[in-house]
C-alpha cells in the first residue's frame, strides 16, 4: 500500500524554501556550488540552481556525483552497482559545496559522497541538503537543509519520483 506524502506543488515549495535557506546561510552565491548525488539528488540540485538564479540572478555551478564505488557494501552486494556520471564543472577547492540528495536514511550514502568529493578536491566546507529525512541514522550525519522530516519504520520505503525521470513529481511511503 502506498500513501502520497508530497505532490509537485509541495516539492516546489520545499525547494524554494531550501534555496532561500542556502542563500541566507552562505550570504549569497559567492564561492558556492551544488553537487547532486546520482540520481534524484542531481535533479534536485538542478532545480535548486534554477530557484537560486530566480532569487539572486546569478548562475551557480551544478555537478553530479556517482558514489557507486565509494559504497561500503560493495563486498556484500549480490549485483554490480550501476555506474553513472560524475561531473563537477568547477574546481571545488576552497568552495562552499552543497551536497544534494533526495532521501537521507542511514547516512551511508552521504559518507560515500563525502569520500567521493574529497577525491575531487578540498572544499572550504560541505553542506547537506535533502528533500526527505526519514531518520534511522547509522552514522553521525546531520543535514543542514531539510525539506521534510518523515518518521518511518525500518520496513517502510520512501520513494521520490521526479518528472526528470519521466513521471509526475511525487513522494510516497510504502
Amino acid at each position: 500500500m502506498s500513501k502520497e506524502l508530497l505532490n509537485k506543488q509541495d516539492i516546489d515549495r520545499i525547494l524554494a524554501r531550501i534555496a532561500h535557506e542556502i542563500l541566507e546561510k552562505n550570504k549569497g552565491t559567492g564561492n558556492l556550488c551544488l553537487v547532486g548525488i546520482q540520481r534524484g539528488g542531481v535533479h534536485l540540485a538542478g532545480r535548486l540552481s534554477k530557484k537560486i538564479k530566480e532569487i539572486e540572478g546569478n548562475d551557480i555551478p551544478v555537478g553530479s556525483l556517482d558514489i557507486a564505488f565509494y559504497r561500503d557494501d560493495l563486498n556484500i552486494r549480490t549485483e554490480q552497482p550501476a555506474v553513472r556520471k560524475t561531473s563537477v564543472p568547477c574546481r571545488i577547492d576552497d568552495q562552499k559545496v552543497v551536497l544534494v540528495d533526495d532521501v537521507l536514511f542511514t547516512g551511508r550514502s552521504i559518507r560515500a559522497a563525502l569520500d567521493a568529493l574529497m577525491d575531487i578536491g578540498r572544499p572550504a566546507n560541505i553542506q547537506l541538503a535533502v528533500l526527505i529525512d526519514r531518520g534511522h541514522r547509522e552514522l553521525p550525519i546531520k543535514p543542514d537543509f531539510v525539506g521534510k522530516n518523515i518518521p518511518t519504520s525500518m520496513g517502510e520505503v520512501v520513494r521520490v519520483v521526479l518528472e526528470e525521470e519521466g513521471a509526475k513529481d511525487t513522494v510516497t511511503i510504502e
